[in-house]
């Protein structure tokens, strides 16, 4: 029978004082509730080695627009989670690198995806991709003279990059920052074609023929459409874009100064995930994938073998030699 003074019997052995039954619950605790946490701990530990992400991080500098869907699909194939990691259009590649550059020592990214390729020859030049199969390209692209069909015929075009520094295209070129991107490599590869003395003479007659200096190679197209500059250098997927949304612009055709511009793809070294990114590089390079890029008008075309005309053709390993010092007279002439 209880009463208001009196606790129910624990039995003979429970104390019946407050820190005795304390010091009672705390015997209790290390003896039974310590060793089972622990050993729950212990089991976790043996089986998270088991317990694998399957994830293959990206930095993703083509547009991601393109890029997406190709990552969804892969995702899907494969049940590897790509997540990617985009560039503005203003520095494309560039800030990518600096990044992956930055993260040598630890590295976070697995897959770089490029869309072009003196970046990518850099990085590797610097042990930024893994040593044995490191990049690839794939595909192509192209750099093309654009022109406004309302403000200049086909006939009145002009030909060649050379002509540009004519005072009759005073105020009526675009292009866009030629430090970065595409345009940078291209009047990288335009140094080397010409010869530095004529290749830095036409820089600084283009600078002098008061040209439009914008972010990006799509805003080229967009100033070209407007009719504000007659004439632009850009690439031609930009065209092909522009065109889509009915901008009244045409493409001029290859010629020897047209700068062929594959993707490309790198294993990182270190990559946390080296199987899964593996597998996403190569599936980067698959057919059918660089043939959907192609339909969605990211490529122009599946192999530069396909390309009849003469094209530049880039001594790398020179243009990577002379970089430091060709980006610094481009700073030197652009960016008064």
């Amino acid at each position: 029978m209880n009463t208001p003074n009196h606790q129910p019997d624990k039995g003979g052995n429970w104390p019946e004082d407050e820190f005795g039954q304390r010091e009672a619950g705390a015997w209790i605790w290390f003896s039974i509730g310590v060793p089972l946490v622990v050993g729950v701990a212990l089991l976790a530990a043996a089986l998270l080695p088991s317990i694998k992400i399957q994830m293959a991080l990206a930095y993703c500098a083509q547009d991601q627009d393109f890029a997406e869907p190709i990552l969804r699909e892969f995702t899907k194939q494969t049940g590897v989670k790509a997540p990617a990691v985009y560039d503005s259009e203003a520095v494309k590649t560039v800030g990518l690198a600096n990044r992956l550059l930055a993260e040598r020592p630890h590295p976070r990214c697995d897959v770089f995806w490029g869309n072009e390729e003196l970046r990518t020859r850099q990085m590797a030049a610097q042990d930024v991709f893994r040593a044995n199969n490191g990049w690839a390209a794939f595909g192509y692209r192209s750099r093309r003279i654009v022109i406004n069909t309302n403000r200049l015929s086909l006939a009145s075009a002009p030909r060649s990059l050379l002509d540009l520094t004519n005072e009759i295209w005073r105020g009526k070129v675009a292009l866009a920052y030629p430090q970065f991107g595409t345009t940078g490599t291209h009047l990288n590869a335009l140094r080397q074609y010409w010869g530095a003395v004529k290749w830095e003479a036409w820089c600084r007659a283009l600078a002098a023929n008061k040209p439009f200096l914008v972010d990006g190679n799509s805003v080229v197209v967009k100033t070209v459409g407007r009719g504000d500059a007659w004439i632009g250098l850009t690439d031609s997927d930009d065209i092909a874009a522009g065109q889509a949304e009915g901008l009244p612009i045409a493409a001029l055709p290859m010629t020897e100064e047209t700068l062929l511009i594959p993707n490309t793809v790198g294993v990182v070294r270190g990559a946390p995930h080296p199987e899964e990114a593996q597998q996403l590089y190569e599936y980067l390079q698959r057919p059918e994938v660089v043939r959907q890029l192609v339909a969605a008008q990211a490529l122009e075309g599946v192999s530069a073998s396909e390309v009849s005309v003469p094209t530049l053709k880039v001594n790398w390993d020179a243009l990577l030699h002379d970089l430091e010092s060709t980006t610094a007279t481009l700073n030197q002439i652009f960016l008064r």
